[in-house]
């Protein structure tokens, strides 16, 4: 060996062994330490097997005959059981030995040491267990004595007794265990049922491992019958088990007691009733039955007495019955499929399954049932129907329905329909017959028959409506409106004031200013009326579950009616008369409205007025069960959340009364007012620009609404973010914590908390022990190239010489006691690295609360499960050293070579080292020094790419190296193994005697230790896929099985039907590294499971979740993405972790004991969350960014959501109680798009079934997050669109009707208020553009007064007739600053984060560095994205699952991609806003505009910022010849990337396709689009667009009105004359229109009379006569600019307003022709090429090209209109980056800005050959000429009408007769009519009116 090398490194190098071809880089850690030595070893290389268990036979014969007792069918199913005696004394349970005959029932394992599937027999006979000495069958008290059961604990007597138990399968569960049922006798029930039901053999085998391991999992730390019982309990019968929930909550207790046909039963549809009334006639024919059920009917059936009775029956229980039940819901479990999604369903087969089998049918059946019965006759109907929902057969494929949420059965609808009795009754069969008029053991059979099609309905509508926000969040509304109403009409006095005068100041009467201020109450009515109507549309009526709404919305009305009568009576009866009964009635009527207001926001909309959330009725039990379990908070969570918001709302309704009301108080006194002195328009004189003023103060009082909701969420951030870093001193995660010394503690801290220490047998002292545990953690960081030799020498610790002779000692590193607790010194790690990040917070986590661990023998077993698609397993040579297209300018290899410089440099030279002893060893000259050796191997190929041989191990390692430093399944894999090393480590640190006893043995030890990690830990990864992988995927996949072989991966597996024309057999498999390889090259299967059919039927990662589901062992879940990392240090405290579930010591009572008190019943915690570290936030300011926000989510506000409980469940690296989580639907939800973002619905689904989410702070994991730009932004769009699905879905309408309030707003604030937060600050922007525009044409065209704030308000305006402007501008100011706040306060939690866990100066640089690299401008972005894609989905639908690309994002985007990714989403709202904005500078210039400047910059010029290379001055123009390429082509051959592709990509979101398909290849990108429904399109594409263009237009004519001018200050004119400005609205509005249409319709008949001849000759016809089209539309377009401009007598401020408002009606226009014109489009592009071509014969469109003419005409019109808005837009985004682009190596610094990269370690740029060169040279030159002559053309459209009109005057030039009157602007004439020009007198002082004739000179 090299002496270069460490003792500590394994011969195998890195991952290499010499006996192996392929390399693993698994590298098993030398984490063991020898105890005689003290040497630190590498552990030996995995322990690999081949040996397979066999499959069962399918096909062998049952002839076992089975004795019950005759006793026939009781209708008490527990009860029967019993009577019939224990299952062991049951005549079908043969001798020990035997078998059912032809049936194998045991399968022999001869290599015990390896994993075995099955049972594996412990050849001891396997005899029963004496049932007289078991006290396990009525017991009422309590358990034994709580005791654990394995050898982590001291081992005392025989180690090799201890050691033989522990190879067997199920060592917690054997006959030395004094189980109460053995292992073959659980097996023999598994069989039984099997046969029973025609269960598969592959689903019980697997199922039997399952129960068996959970088992075990439980006996490992209770006594075999606790573990039993409660296992039992969990799924059948305790207070937590859903079956036991279900059973009551549906009333199933009373069919048992009493049947259906006698209960009481509600609503349900008329083919209902009439099939009661069917029934009770034939009941009436049969006078004994009745005689018989009202014997039965006597006694109690309250759901008090059924519990009881309920628990009397399971403690009457046998063992062998509880496995009994249990196993038979397992089986059923196991081969459900979809149905897993519907837990209530599933309930419901299990009953009628186990009525069946207590019936003396079963009992007396000989025959097996066959295999695969359950499956075919139960489930693959249900499945079938479920999938027809949502596809449908279209030619021999399936096709996805055209079908919104509203229309389509899913999952939910198909559950709830079990959740009520009046649901199964429903279920019918062919003839009508109902099955609950069946027995209910004849039930089960009957399952097959059922006409499911018939039965299901919906019983709730998520139809695609805002409304669902009216209902869900109804408090939100009535806190924040009417609160708002109180203090706006509280500081609106002079509205209500008769004759107010400004000089007087009057005050209001009292019993105005109580009787406005009581219209509040009525308001909050009226939200709770829309919210009740709202509700009545969404729930079904014939769903039982339905509130009863009609009392409650009577007694709304009711109460509104109370709130009316103060408003009428004062305000409209008495008016302003003074009356002391209208003040007594107002005041009243303000108490009142109080009340109104204060119970509207505290009561749930479900608990208004009826029994919905009244607990003592069994009528909505089900509900309360399923949809309000929500665990109370006690104790200090309690106080602290209602703390929480108390602080809340008293900060905000403090700072929005002075802030924001009291900021528009004056401009309601002064606006509400003011009259404006104008001329007004020829249409209709002066009505509307009289009231300018007034409609100005109705838009600032809506914007300030909106600022008022935002200023809740401004401070729900601060008050969070307070409490969590409150908590976190409080747990000592903070630097700032005095007390924490991290890192002089750590051993200590290992000692007590890492290490089981309370039950070791302390042999050792804690020295030695901690040193096994912190050296094995460097060394793990070795091996991962983290740390250089010379790092690990100073951190281990080290053997050496003690005092006394002839001993040793250990002596540990100096590390631990020459650290400052503030930062790490440098000397022990490189800087910032890895490293010292990942040691840090190990240390920091100690020193926080940690529940003590149990010894590894006693901690539950869990599992680890991955969904996998398609995301990169391991990175291929070529993806590493070769750039990825021809935008990219930097390898993969290069680019982390530069993120991970000191990682590269240990990864080279431990490879030398490799180099050098391969070379040593096998070509070594003997005569050859070594040194000669290392000097034959030249450094530059090694540092260069990593390696200089091209054999495999070689280059191996270096596409690991690059793996584990990108987001690749390789690094998960490797990553989340550490458990097994750590459980390994553990279990020998903590047993000593397992070492000594196995000597030098290692390779024995070594398996004992994979023994217990394979019991403790399993880890699936779930590859749906596997079967379509790749030849490169399906290698590397080997290659993950190969390094790490007790991987377990569940994949898919598909066979042709076994006769002609049925669907494709599907199975779910699962294989591992010690499966064989098959002759096909493919490993067997350890299970294969069929299934109904292709499982994918949603989005895909809940279905692909859900199929590998079955394969989980244990008792925990954690679910982690395929994009995450895992340390070693971290697995160490999973025992603490998985404590945090809080069953490590369960209740000594026992569960079923009857009368004991419910309280004593705690909410299980159904989910543990964790801290992410996002290890790709040092990849420049984007990556940057996307950790930041992870961070203070995942962490930050985590921390108090979940003391709050208000946190969910939002996937990655979430552990999960299985047992809760699976009985009740599953890990994820799954239907469709609904479910979009799939895992938050399992954590509110787990919240309403009464389960608890916590969260862990001592615990993280590493995630990657998405680096680029549009990747980023692709994860907004689905996150934003998801929570839009989310707003439509039940769940929201159950938390948000049924929460009390303190935990509603957490839920609402922490879920949707973000999002939308996000809308109402993107609202906020165009409400205050809008602002901007009524403002800025209101001042500049009045004379604004002069202002004094410090003096009295009552003094005269002067000069006299001028108008109070001044404290409207003011407002402006006081709004830009809200805003402003509102968006920086996202800031605050990052730096907070920052400060608290990592310092000052981390905190300072992170936050500079993100300012120094504008991430305000990506912030701003971001939230528009947020926002768009809410409203884009809650209008239009669309959600779907985008894939995110996770690479790093090095690659320049062409400009062309970026305009159309994100031109939708906001660069044309932001270019909209940013010529409002230039007219509001221009009219009335605030030095606070600059702020909005930045802003719409922002949300135009992003996603040019943020692109690499955007600035690289050759690429910039050759984008620019991309992007006009982009705009022309497509038009004569389908192209790709084009501009009428994207144009029809955008329409058919707003059409939808049409189903015809035409086989052209531009189908294959259409997608799917469904055509929304008109009243959403009329409200998003009509509705809005028509407001905002109305609120455009007033102010424009406002402009126009010549306020202020008259024929005192113009003695030249005789009249003021009235202008015409709605005409020249019209002129530049319409002529573009028309214009267009002309010419399309002329290049469309010259394109069909030359078209088809001219095609003979040019190939582009198409493309010509589009361009011409399109050129011609520029060119009116910005032809009319410039007729409006001089229609408006050359004043560009009036011009540029007058645009806006043509654009924005252009806009209207445009969305009414495609929302009611246009039908469904083609998914082919034939059409438009059609139209430009002419040939529309053979377009393969049928007798539509008849038709389709037409419409193509409307949309070529459009299409004009919007192309040349998009060539004006374009060139105007590149002329603003034109100015970048000279600034000198521009490129360098932005390459700075967005990578954070030294300037040293730049991106090189890419190296072109001469020709390439010359080529790209000669488009520049072409390309850069066109593009400064359009610039200059551009500035010569604007330069020269400024220039040449300023002294031109057109007068009344343009006149044509008296419909052009006024249509030119004068010009010239003066608007000052005050003072000494005023018409009127004005008053000078303030003493009465009778100066009202003075005037002011």
């Amino acid at each position: 060996m090299s002496q270069n090398r460490p003792p500590y490194e394994g011969e195998e190098g890195y991952g290499y062994h010499p006996d192996h071809q392929q390399a693993s880089y698994d590298g098993q850690y030398a984490d063991s330490y020898d105890q005689d030595t003290g040497a630190v070893h590498a552990d030996d290389q995995f322990y690999y097997t081949n040996e397979q268990q066999p499959y069962y036979s399918n096909g062998q014969g049952y002839e076992g005959s089975y004795a019950y007792s005759e006793g026939g069918y009781s209708t008490d199913p527990y009860q029967s059981s019993i009577q019939q005696g224990r299952y062991a004394s049951q005549s079908n349970f043969q001798a020990p030995g035997g078998a059912y005959h032809g049936m194998p029932r045991r399968i022999p394992d001869s290599a015990s040491e390896t994993f075995s599937d099955f049972t594996m027999r412990t050849g001891q006979g396997g005899e029963y267990y004496d049932q007289s000495g078991y006290d396990g069958d009525g017991y009422d008290s309590s358990f034994a004595p709580r005791r654990r059961s394995g050898s982590s604990t001291p081992i005392y007597g025989d180690l090799n007794a201890h050691l033989q138990r522990a190879r067997e399968p199920y060592p917690a569960w054997t006959q030395e265990s004094q189980v109460p049922i053995s292992t073959e006798q659980i097996e023999d029930i598994f069989i039984d049922l099997t046969n029973k039901f025609g269960f598969q053999r592959d689903s019980m085998r697997n199922m039997f491992d399952h129960f068996m391991t959970m088992l075990d999992s439980r006996a490992s730390r209770f006594t075999p019958n606790q573990a039993l019982l409660s296992l039992h309990a969990d799924y059948i019968g305790g207070e937590n088990a859903n079956y036991r929930k279900w059973y009551f909550a549906a009333q199933i207790d009373l069919d048992d007691e009493i049947g259906f046909r006698n209960m009481k039963l509600g609503k349900t549809s008329r083919r209902v009733r009439k099939a009661r009334k069917k029934s009770k006639t034939l009941r009436n024919e049969n006078p004994e039955d009745a005689q018989k059920t009202l014997e039965e009917l006597e006694g109690d059936y309250s759901l008090e007495a059924g519990e009881y009775r309920w628990k009397s029956r399971m403690n009457q229980l046998s063992q062998q019955e509880r496995v009994r039940q249990v196993a038979l819901y397992l089986l059923l479990w196991g081969e459900a499929g979809q149905v897993r999604f519907t837990p209530e369903l599933l309930c419901f087969i299990y009953k009628c399954a186990d009525d069946y089998f207590l019936s003396p049918e079963c009992q007396n059946r000989v025959e097996p049932v066959p295999e695969g019965d359950y499956l075919n006759r139960v489930v693959t109907p249900l499945y079938r129907f479920i999938r027809s929902q949502v596809y449908e057969i279209v030619d021999g494929r399936f096709v996805k329905r055209e079908r919104d949420h509203d229309k389509i059965i899913g999952y939910d609808d198909v559950n709830q329909l079990f959740w009520y009795p009046e649901g199964m009754e429903r279920i019918a069969f062919e003839d009508g017959t109902r099955m609950v008029d069946f027995p209910p053991h004849e039930r089960y059979f009957k399952l097959g028959d059922v006409v499911w099609k018939k039965v299901f309905f919906k019983t709730y509508k998520e139809t695609r409506s805002w409304f669902h926000m009216a209902t869900n969040f109804n408090r939100i509304w009535v806190i924040h409106i009417t609160a708002f109403w109180f203090y706006a009409s509280y500081n609106s006095p002079a509205i209500y004031t008769k004759d107010y005068s400004y000089l007087l100041n009057q005050k209001p009467l009292g019993q105005t200013a109580w009787a406005a201020a009581s219209i509040g109450g009525t308001i909050a009515s009226g939200i709770q009326i829309i919210a009740t109507l709202s509700e009545w549309a969404f729930v079904p009526r014939q769903w039982p579950g339905a509130q009863h709404l009609t009392r409650r919305l009577m007694f709304l009305i009711l109460i509104l009616i109370v709130n009316l009568i103060t408003p009428v009576y004062v305000l409209g009866y008495v008016g302003y008369r003074h009356s002391t009964s209208a003040k007594a009635v107002g005041i009243v009527g303000f108490l009142i409205s109080i009340f109104t207001f204060i119970f509207f926001s505290i009561m749930p909309l479900g608990g208004l007025f009826g029994s919905y959330l009244n607990k003592r009725t069994r009528r909505y039990v089900a509900s309360q069960t399923f949809t309000a379990s929500f665990p109370k908070l006690k104790g200090v969570d309690m106080w602290l959340s209602y703390l929480v918001w108390v602080t809340v709302f008293g900060a905000k309704l403090a700072e929005s009364y002075f802030f924001l009301i009291l900021s528009l108080r004056d401009p309601i006194h002064d606006l509400s007012q003011m009259d404006m002195r104008c001329t007004g328009e020829v249409w209709w004189g002066d009505k509307l620009c009289k009231q300018q003023a007034k409609i100005t103060l109705g838009v600032m009082c809506a914007t300030d609404l909106v600022l008022f909701f935002l200023d809740t969420y401004l401070w729900y951030i601060i008050v969070n973010t307070i409490f969590s870093v409150g908590r976190s001193f409080y747990l000592g995660i903070s630097i700032w914590t005095p007390w924490r010394n991290i890192f002089s503690r750590l051993p200590k801290r290992i000692y007590s908390k890492v290490l089981a220490t309370n039950d070791m047998e302390v042999k050792y002292k804690p020295k030695v022990l901690i040193s096994q545990v912190w050296n094995a953690i460097i060394i793990s960081m070795y091996r991962e190239h983290l740390l250089s030799i010379d790092n690990v020498q100073m951190l281990l610790y080290h053997q050496v010489p003690s005092e006394i002779e002839g001993q040793r000692t250990l002596r540990a590193p100096t590390f631990f006691v020459a650290q400052d607790d503030n930062q790490i010194t440098s000397e022990f790690f490189p800087p910032n690295s890895e490293a010292e990040r990942r040691i840090s917070f190990f240390a920091q986590s100690l020193s926080t609360p940690m529940p003590e661990p149990v010894p590894v023998e006693n901690m539950p077993s869990f599992t680890v499960l991955v969904p996998h698609y398609s995301e990169k397993i391991l990175l291929s040579l070529r993806e590493i050293i070769r750039e990825e297209d021809q935008y990219t300018r930097v390898t993969l290899l290069e680019y982390l070579k530069q993120l991970h410089p000191a990682e590269w440099e240990c990864f080279v030279k431990d490879t030398k080292i490799l180099a050098e002893e391969s070379a040593e060893f096998q070509d070594r000259d003997p005569d050859e020094d070594r040194e000669a050796v290392r000097n034959k191997i030249d450094d530059l190929p090694f540092y260069c790419i990593g390696f200089k041989s091209a054999k495999p191990e070689y280059t191996l390692r270096t596409r690991i190296w690059a793996s584990l430093r990108s987001q690749t399944l390789y690094r998960t894999v490797s990553g989340f193994m550490n458990y097994s090393r750590a459980i390994k480590l553990l279990y020998r640190v903590e047993n000593p005697e397992i070492v000594q006893m196995f000597g030098g043995n290692t390779e024995a030890l070594e398996r004992e230790l994979d023994r217990m990690a394979r019991r403790k830990f399993k880890f699936i990864v779930s590859m749906q896929r596997l079967t379509k992988f790749r030849p490169e995927e399906m290698e590397n996949m080997e290659f993950l099985l190969r390094a790490y072989p007790d991987l377990q991966i569940a994949y898919l597996d598909e066979e042709p039907p076994e006769n002609p024309g049925d669907e494709p057999r599907v199975y779910s498999a699962l294989i591992d590294g010690h499966c064989e390889i098959m002759e096909n090259g493919r490993r067997r299967p350890k299970f294969r499971v069929q299934i109904s059919g292709n499982p994918i039927l949603g989005d895909g990662k809940s279905d692909n979740q859900n199929h590998a589901l079955i394969f989980y062992r244990g008792e925990y879940l954690q679910l982690i993405d395929a994009n995450q990392d895992n340390y070693l240090e971290e697995c160490l405290k999973i025992r603490s972790v998985l404590a945090e579930f809080e069953e490590f010591n369960l209740e000594i009572a026992n569960p079923y004991t009857p009368g004991m008190p419910k309280d004593t019943v705690s909410h299980p915690i159904a989910i543990v969350g964790a801290r992410e570290y996002i290890f790709s936030e040092n990849v420049g300011v984007l990556g940057d960014v996307a950790a930041g926000k992870e961070q203070t989510f995942g962490t930050l506000f985590a921390r108090t959501l979940a003391q709050v409980g208000a946190k969910l469940h939002y996937g990655h690296p979430d552990f999960l109680n299985a047992i809760f989580m699976t009985t009740r639907g599953g890990v994820s939800k799954a239907q469709k798009g609904l479910h979009l973002n799939e895992d938050i619905y399992a954590g509110m689904n787990a919240l309403m079934r009464g389960g608890r989410i916590k969260h862990c702070e001592y615990f993280q994991c590493g995630k990657g997050r998405d680096l680029g730009f549009s990747s980023i932004l692709n994860f907004t769009t689905k996150i934003g669109t998801g929570m839009g699905e989310q707003m439509l879905s039940r769940e929201y309408y159950y938390m948000g009707t049924q929460l009390p309030l303190d935990r509603f707003l957490s839920f609402f604030y922490a879920h949707p208020g973000f999002h939308i937060n996000n809308m109402f600050i993107i609202v906020s922007i165009q409400m205050f553009m809008i602002c901007l525009m009524n403002i800025g044409s209101l001042s500049s065209e009045s004379i604004v007064c002069w202002y004094n704030k410090d003096k009295p308000q009552t003094d005269p305006h002067i000069p006299g007739g001028c108008y109070m402007l001044q404290p409207v501008l003011d407002w402006i100011d006081r709004c830009v600053l809200s805003i402003f706040i509102v968006f920086f306060i996202s800031f605050i939690p990052l730096v907070v984060q920052e400060l608290c866990e990592k310092g000052l100066w981390r905190a300072v640089t992170r936050f500079s560095k993100h300012f120094a690299s504008l991430s305000p401008l990506f912030e701003v972005f971001v939230c528009q994205v947020y926002a768009s894609s809410l409203l884009s989905d809650l209008a239009l639908g669309g959600a779907r699952y985008i894939a995110t690309g996770r690479g790093v994002a090095t690659a320049r985007i062409p400009f062309s991609v970026l305009l159309s990714r994100f031109a939708n989403d906001s660069i044309y709202l932001g270019a909209r806003s940013m010529l409002m904005l230039l007219f509001g500078t221009i009219a009335m210039w605030r030095a606070s505009l600059l702020w909005f400047w930045l802003t719409l910059t922002a949300m135009v010029i992003s996603p040019f910022i943020y692109n690499p290379h955007q600035f690289a001055f050759t690429d910039f123009f050759i984008d620019y010849r991309d992007f006009i390429r982009w705009l022309t082509r497509g038009n004569s051959k389908w192209h790709r990337n084009s501009w009428i592709g994207y144009v029809r990509m955008q329409r058919t979101r707003l059409t939808g396709f049409k189903r015809k398909v035409l086989g052209d290849v531009s189908e294959k990108v259409a997608g799917d689009s469904n055509r929304p429904t008109f009243f959403n399109l009329f409200f998003s594409e009509v509705a809005v667009p028509a407001i905002v263009a109305a609120l455009a237009f007033v102010p424009y004519t406002f402009i126009n009105a010549q306020t202020g001018v008259n024929t005192k200050n113009n003695p030249q004119l005789d009249s003021v004359e009235e202008v015409n400005s709605v005409l020249r609205v019209i002129i530049c509005t319409l002529a573009p229109l028309i214009i267009n249409a002309g010419c399309v319709f002329i290049m469309a008949c010259i394109a069909c009379c030359a078209g088809p001849l001219t095609q003979l000759c040019c190939k582009r016809t198409g493309s010509v006569m589009a361009g011409i089209s399109h050129g011609v539309a520029v060119i009116i377009q910005v032809a009319l600019f410039e007729v409006m401009w001089l229609l408006e007598n050359w004043n560009f401020r009036r011009a540029l307003l007058g645009t806006i408002t043509c654009i924005l009606i252009q806009r209207l226009i445009c969305k009414i022709l495609i929302a009611t014109t246009l039908t469904r489009e083609f998914r082919a592009d034939n059409a438009n090429r059609a139209w430009w071509t002419g040939k529309w014969y053979g377009s393969g469109m049928g007798w539509m090209a008849w038709t389709q003419p037409a419409r193509e005409f409307v949309c070529k019109v459009v299409e004009a209109e919007m192309f040349a808005g998009d060539f004006l837009l374009g060139h105007l985004l590149l002329f603003f980056q034109l100015p970048v682009l000279c600034i000198p190596q521009i490129d360098k610094w932005h390459s700075m800005l967005l990578f954070w990269l030294k300037p040293g370690q730049q991106i090189r740029p890419p190296i072109f050959s001469v020709k390439q060169n010359k080529l790209r040279k000669r488009m520049v030159k072409k390309y850069a000429t066109l593009f400064f002559t359009i610039l200059v053309i551009y500035v010569v459209i604007i330069v020269a009408p400024a220039v040449a009109g300023h002294n031109m005057d057109l007068g009344d030039s343009l006149h044509f007769g008296t419909i052009s009157d006024g249509l030119v602007q004068p010009k010239g004439l003066l608007n000052n009519d005050t003072g000494i020009n005023a018409t009127t007198d004005y008053p000078t002082t303030l003493t009465s009116y009778d100066f009202v004739n003075t005037t002011i000179a």
